[in-house]
């Protein structure tokens, strides 16, 4: 029978190892409990194309941009339990972005219920991917809501249009109201702060990201999460960098793009069965009790036999 090989960190395996992620446990458990053959082996990213042209085996590279009829990505898509297992990358270069979405064809209660529930365990809870503030920050009201990105991650610097400083620069040039900037979490640069502090109509804020978004009325990111999470929110959302989920937001490939979309009126859009069809469509998640069974279609629909 077929076997599959999953990839994963080497810090994740042996006695010292950290152990799989819930995600990989709960599908290995599926996939024994269906006799299927599967190893678990070191990710060394130099020589794992050599190793599937070696075999005849499926294989699934964790956080993986590679491509082969035999070959899928996996990783979490921006919101846990969800996970791409995707033929040409996770995230920005997921193949989601590529395929059409269509509102018309997705039954409107059951993406209500869906988008309900996850918004009450993100936006409900104040919880996000990033540990968040719980107090309540002092915010204006209306304007726009800049989300900075660390432009050192190799992702962001191949995926955006425009830096971080000319998106926000187009933001001020919109000159559409309040604009309150929050940098990347991860990002302590004193430097950063000290910029954005002396630059006229800019609000610095490292507050709760939905007390942010529920303050403005749109948001602007390069390729952020956090747009999202302006989703949940029902917030327009403006992006200056490639995107495996910019199918309803406003894409803004220079400055002039940007201000274009920032002076018009925001479209409507049909959020909930958006995140319906990326999460619950798109996706798989560590919950589900079918989790081995639908990775298995998505193993089959590439036309491997197993």
């Amino acid at each position: 029978m077929s076997r599959i090989v999953f990839h994963v960190p080497r810090s994740w395996l042996g006695p010292l190892g950290g152990g799989l992620m819930p995600f990989y446990a709960r599908l290995t458990e599926g996939l024994t409990a269906l006799k299927v053959p599967f190893d678990v082996v070191e990710l060394d990213r130099d020589t794992v194309m050599a190793e599937v042209e070696a075999d005849d085996a499926f294989h699934i590279i964790n956080h993986g941009r590679f491509t082969h009829p035999r070959i899928l990505n996996a990783g979490v898509a921006y919101i846990y339990p969800f996970w791409n297992m995707d033929p040409t990358g996770i995230r920005a270069f997921s193949s989601i972005g590529n395929q059409p979405f269509n509102p018309a064809g997705i039954e409107a209660e059951e993406a209500r219920a869906f988008f309900r529930k996850l918004k009450a365990r993100l936006v409900g809870a104040r919880t996000s991917r990033y540990e968040q503030p719980q107090d309540e920050a002092d915010l204006p009201d209306g304007g726009t809501a800049v989300f900075f990105q660390s432009e050192a991650h190799r992702t962001v610097g191949e995926t955006m249009w425009l830096d971080r400083w000319e998106m926000l620069q187009g933001v001020l040039d919109a000159d559409r109201g309040p604009v309150v900037v929050k940098p990347h979490p991860r990002d302590t640069d004193p430097k950063l702060r000290a910029r954005l502090r002396k630059m006229p109509g800019v609000t610095v804020s490292d507050g709760n990201i939905h007390d942010i978004i529920a303050a403005c009325d749109r948001v602007v990111t390069i390729n952020s999460a956090v747009g999202i999470e302006a989703y949940l929110h029902r917030k327009p959302v403006i992006l200056c960098g490639q995107a495996d989920f910019a199918h309803i937001a406003d894409q803004a490939h220079d400055s002039a793009e940007l201000v274009a979309h920032l002076r018009a009126e925001p479209a409507r859009r049909a959020y909930d069965k958006y995140i319906w069809w990326y999460f619950a469509h798109h996706c798989l998640s560590t919950t589900e009790p079918q989790l081995a069974t639908r990775f298995l279609d998505r193993v089959r629909a590439t036309g491997f036999v197993i």
